[in-house]
């Protein structure tokens, strides 16, 4: 909450009609307290959650367990220096055969969600958790 005190407190965000603040899932933004939380604290910043399939932290998850399955499995290895040569070989190999996300959510998805916040916003009025001083 720091580093989105020091950012909202700031123009142009402060006076910003939504400011969306784009997380992962980890442990202190997980889950709609988490985003109650802030929007209760600055009223226009919208926490959005990225898909647990697409955090970043579960792509790299995905990256070791495949290395662990097909590069390190069995672990074999008479040296560092053979381990090293394994990684960079398929290190090498998995780049070449990578293939570009097919991003499929369009412009018109975006209003879409952008009107349902607006219903959800105008419909909910959430209290602060900790009143402001007012300057």
């Amino acid at each position: 909450m720091n580093l989105v005190a020091q950012v909202m407190s700031q123009e142009p965000y402060a006076s910003a009609k939504r400011v969306f603040w784009i997380v992962g899932n980890g442990s202190s933004h997980r889950g709609q307290k988490a985003a109650d939380r802030l929007t209760a604290t600055f009223p226009n910043a919208v926490l959005v959650h990225t898909p647990v399939h697409a955090s970043w932290l579960n792509q790299v998850e995905i990256y070791f367990s495949v290395v662990q399955r097909k590069v390190v499995s069995p672990n074999d290895f008479t040296d560092l220096t053979e381990v090293r040569d394994r990684l960079r070989a398929f290190d090498d190999r998995y780049n070449a055969t990578a293939q570009p996300f097919q991003w499929k959510f369009t412009t018109s998805d975006l209003d879409d969600l952008l009107a349902r916040l607006d219903r959800h916003t105008t419909n909910h009025h959430v209290r602060p958790l900790v009143q402001r001083p007012v300057a």
